[in-house]
């Protein structure tokens, strides 16, 4: 079958960077094709360069056979082309179906909007996901009450509402959930039958594997391999991708019961409660990393933020053995405690700003007035230089890194500071596997150093391989305690549905 879309030897400069050299693929009418590549190898360029945000400097794009070179998103989107991106373009202040419907509002007359049309088809379009998110949400709901993996699903349906004939998904399935994710690889399988091609961009191997048809590897924006996925191994890609990395998770040595039993209870939590939490007990100990798992929305990102005092809370909490209740996260962070959101574009970095002041932000007050600049840049690129930081300097703009590389600078703002308690959201969300190995090292060197770590992540291989104990949530309260031989996939997966008592290994 003729492609319904070739990419022929693209390229494109942004001045001394050469974002691609030389990329090529071909996906066809009802095929999943795997764009797959480490943070920086041109990925997102690339899909930018298809859909007309970006204009390349060289090579051909051929659509349903004949050559194009798209000078908008809205050309592409004319031609049959739609994509979801990694940073989501919702508009907060807007509802669900006006966000999904925005500039091509069904009208009545020619004039004036049809709302209730436009409510219909949105009730219409959400009913594909029926069951994934809250019963409330509406197309009447504003964008700004919704929970991330929410956004993510009206993004995707503001894709797809234009019945696309080529739809890329650019890491779609980043913040969504299991069942979420189970729920967009079935309708995927509907729109192939149908004829639409799909360009899948996810950094989770276990979905590469799943829903792709083919797949075609980046490195330094040039493509490096291409075929079938039948025929091609995990470690294969790997290899591809980055022949430098040893792999995704690390095995670390797991602190046993015994062990942690020794240790002091540095963090003592006792019925937490918020608008979603319901009474959450927990004791943390010194150099611990305790996971947290569950399906998204359970009330993790609330206990991490009770903890950092962003949001009011009832219950008690100890530090050290001394009451605290923090109402502003700066009372956190002089009792060393700090917090590193998922979300770094939306809270945890100020994308205008260079490396050197992202990193400085929690610490400006460290320096004095006048600031001592001097010591300020060396304590940075201390930081920058332990993370392996890839960047063109301390005064570079924090816009111009990979996905990958802006991560770590959310992560060492907060190292500069030697917290004694690290609470982790979610923070390899949307990381290559290289970056991830290099942030499990790092975790298991600072929890050898003292540092107590609280992880969430979405990632049920990673809390599997990282954690020395595991909480399970499950709508909004604890619903299980792994340890040692309960600390398997099995179980977190069970107690994740709440259908697991809790266990006390």
């Amino acid at each position: 079958m003729a492609p319904l879309l070739a990419v022929r030897n693209v390229a494109k400069r942004y001045g001394a960077v050469q974002a691609l050299i030389d990329a090529s693929l071909e996906v066809s009418p009802g095929e999943t094709l795997a764009l797959i590549g480490a943070n920086g190898s041109g990925k997102s360029t690339l899909s930018k360069v298809i859909n007309g945000v970006v204009a390349p400097d060289g090579g051909q794009l051929l659509f349903a056979g004949r050559a194009v070179r798209f000078g908008s998103p809205h050309a592409a989107k004319d031609a049959g082309i739609s994509t979801v991106f990694q940073e989501l373009s919702l508009i907060p202040q807007m509802t669900v179906a006006e966000n999904i419907w925005l500039t091509r509002e069904p009208l009545r007359r020619n004039i004036l909007i049809d709302h209730r049309t436009e409510r219909r088809r949105t009730e219409e379009l959400l009913s594909l996901f029926a069951g994934t998110f809250r019963a409330d949400l509406t197309p009447d709901t504003p964008v700004s009450a919704l929970l991330p993996d929410e956004r993510q699903i009206v993004e995707i349906l503001k894709a797809i509402s234009v019945n696309p004939r080529l739809l890329i998904l650019d890491e779609a399935t980043a913040s969504l959930d299991s069942r979420q994710v189970q729920r967009l690889f079935d309708l995927i399988g509907q729109w192939k039958t149908q004829g639409t091609a799909i360009i899948f961009i996810s950094h989770r191997m276990v979905e590469i594997e799943q829903i792709a048809d083919r797949y075609s590897v980046l490195r330094n924006g040039q493509t490096v391999g291409e075929g079938a996925m039948k025929d091609a191994t995990a470690g294969d890609l790997v290899a591809l991708m980055a022949p430098e990395a040893s792999g995704g998770a690390i095995e670390r040595r797991r602190l046993s019961p015994d062990d942690l039993a020794t240790r002091r209870v540095i963090l003592q939590i006792d019925d937490l409660r918020t608008g979603i939490l319901r009474g959450v007990s927990m004791r943390v100990h010194e150099g611990e990393l305790l996971g947290i798992g569950g399906l998204k929305g359970q009330g993790q990102r609330d206990l991490l933020l009770a903890i950092f005092g962003g949001i009011p809370y009832n219950g008690r909490i100890m530090l050290d053995g001394k009451p605290v209740h923090f109402t502003h996260p700066r009372q956190a962070m002089k009792h060393g405690v700090a917090l590193v959101p998922g979300d770094r574009t939306g809270e945890g970095l100020l994308s205008i700003r260079s490396i050197l002041e992202n990193l400085l932000v929690p610490s400006w007050r460290d320096y004095g007035f006048p600031l001592r600049m001097k010591r300020a840049h060396q304590n940075a690129s201390v930081i920058a230089a332990r993370l392996d930081l890839k960047m063109a300097g301390l005064d570079a703009p924090v816009s111009a890194l990979s996905g990958g590389n802006a991560q770590k600078v959310v992560i060492g703002k907060w190292l500069l500071r030697n917290p004694s308690i690290l609470l982790l959201d979610d923070p390899t969300k949307g990381v290559d596997i290289a970056t991830k190995a290099e942030f499990y090292r790092l975790l298991t060197r600072l929890c050898d150093e003292g540092t107590t770590v609280i992880l969430y992540s979405s990632d049920d291989e990673e809390l599997i391989s990282l954690s020395d104990r595991l909480l399970v949530m499950h709508d909004g309260r604890i619903s299980s305690e792994l340890a040692g031989a309960s600390l398997t996939t099995a179980n977190l997966v069970a107690a994740s549905l709440g259908v697991a008592r809790r266990e006390t290994p």
